[in-house]
């Protein structure tokens, strides 16, 4: 892709000056659409070191409403980034509709120039080349636009202008040694840039490389793209017909899993077995917490189930065995407002545990293919595409090397009535109880059918799900803690 771009174009002074100034109106004319219409945008900045990245930004803002826009350089990432999943960094930075993000640098550092400062092989750089497009794919499927500019001199070009930075006592500070070992190993990553740009420049967000060695023309092809993008965006988001697409889980091995009407809640313990087999579990628990913190696996629990399935006593008698400086347990409520105004996944990519801790989810990002789904608070596409986006996600989690552990509570129709009754009457339990529980309730065989749907479609060999028979509270609390130290033995046992 790189030797396509035309290093000799250039732009006579007299010609920029009218046209960058009509543009920069323009764009700042589109600043305001975008807002209008909850357009959300990202600009990303990739190319070499001297190649001009700063002051291209520096020009691209400065009409636009400070308010409406942020910009973020993307560094090496800290160590602390580096005990999250690869793309958990730069999920913290998507804008909400109707803003922008201008990125010095991004998510393609990590498939760049780390494979080659990293010394990465060819299969870890193919699996982070492919979450990057998913991540992509799943961003401009939800509205996003996404424009990603690589700016290109020639090695003669930027050994010339890191000599010139060199020179200066005001400029010098900017050229490092890791500079210098990027220019005399040219060849080795122009390669590299190049293989980045073929394998991940798709329909929704192509790459658009530019020649940097005139800063006029270069500023004025990026003007020109970026404009007519958002046009382009608007134009869709305003007049293109509502497309519902097909459900589809992705290219994932699904386990088969039974019917909720096929399982046998008539599964119990009794008091003195509960009592002795908890203790036994938990301890055995709190030993293994120890090993995921030395050697650093991270482990996620995901709760979901019927109201009054007993997740939170469930998730007590887990959380009872564990180390609290090691563990979090994250309740997932209605979507706030800033959240509803990104894309779904965003509000759980946020809360990942860092390598060595658990995270325990009251409820999970299933919510898009039950509630959501059922009382309409996202459209049919939304949930249509969710199977496979939360089959990705949940891809990205094992891949990055987390203990991942999916509940479904199940009770019947009848035990839940009288959990609610008894709900109900009891002063010190009504707080449990609200409207909102019988209007669920009211709408159970629409709920099962989603239920069903979600084990079918989403129980893959690598993220499974376990239905907990729950009628007898205290079999469904020793089945979880079997169910997670199962998992986490088989984990450390790699």
């Amino acid at each position: 892709m790189l030797d396509q771009v035309n290093l000799q174009k250039t732009t006579m002074k007299e010609e920029y000056k009218p046209e960058s100034r009509r543009l920069k109106e323009e764009l700042a004319r589109l600043q305001q659409v975008i807002k209008e219409k909850k357009l959300p945008v990202i600009i990303l900045f990739e190319g070499w070191s001297a190649a001009g990245k700063g002051g291209l930004i520096s020009d691209l803002i400065l009409t636009l409403d400070p308010r409406n826009f942020k910009v973020y350089s993307t560094l090496s990432p800290t160590e602390e980034e580096r005990r999250r999943p690869l793309l958990w960094r730069h999920w913290q930075v998507i804008p909400p509709r109707g803003q922008m993000t201008i990125l010095d640098r991004s998510w393609y550092q990590e498939v760049s120039v780390e494979r080659l400062e990293q010394e990465l092989d060819d299969k870890e750089v193919a699996r982070r080349m492919d979450s990057i497009r998913t991540f992509e794919r799943q961003l401009t499927d939800d509205g996003y636009l996404i424009l990603k500019f690589f700016l290109h001199i020639s090695k003669k070009e930027q050994k010339h202008r890191l000599e010139k930075l060199a020179e200066s006592e005001n400029t010098s500070w900017r050229v490092t040694k890791l500079d210098w070992h990027r220019n005399r190993h040219y060849d080795r990553y122009y390669e590299a840039f190049d293989q980045m740009l073929e394998e991940t420049s798709t329909e929704n967000a192509p790459w658009h490389p530019v020649s940097c060695h005139d800063r006029r023309s270069a500023l004025i092809e990026i003007y020109h793209t970026v404009i007519d993008a958002i046009e382009a965006a608007v134009e869709k988001k305003e007049n293109a017909p509502a497309v519902i697409h097909p459900i589809d889980p992705g290219p994932f091995h699904l386990v088969p899993m039974p019917r909720l009407a096929d399982i046998d809640l008539d599964r119990q313990v009794s008091e003195e077995d509960y009592d002795r087999l908890l203790k036994k579990k938990q301890e055995k628990l709190h030993r293994l917490h120890n090993e995921l913190y030395q050697r650093k696996i991270p482990v996620i629990v995901g709760y979901e189930g019927w109201d009054a399935a007993g997740k939170g006593g469930n998730i007590k008698r887990v959380a009872a065995a564990l180390d609290p400086r090691g563990y979090a347990a994250l309740p997932i409520a209605a979507p706030t407002p800033d959240e509803l105004n990104r894309q779904y996944l965003w509000r759980f990519w946020t809360r990942l545990p860092k390598t060595g801790h658990i995270a325990i989810f009251d409820r999970t990002w299933y919510g898009r293919v039950m509630v959501e789904r059922l009382e309409g608070f996202c459209s049919e596409d939304d949930w249509h595409r969710a199977y496979r986006e939360i089959n990705e996600f949940e891809q990205e989690l094992v891949g990055w090397g987390a203990v991942l552990v999916k509940f479904w509570l199940h009770i019947d129709k009848d035990e839940q009535l009288r959990r609610f009754t008894d709900r109900q009457n009891t002063p010190a339990k009504q707080w449990k109880i609200t409207d909102e529980d019988w209007r669920n309730r009211e709408k159970w065989d629409l709920y099962e059918v989603a239920v069903d749907d979600m084990l079918r479609l989403t129980s893959t060999d690598f993220a499974p799900w376990t239905i907990i028979e729950s009628n007898d509270k205290k079999f469904a609390r020793l089945k979880a803690l079997t169910t997670l130290i199962d998992a986490i033995e088989n984990r450390l046992m790699r």
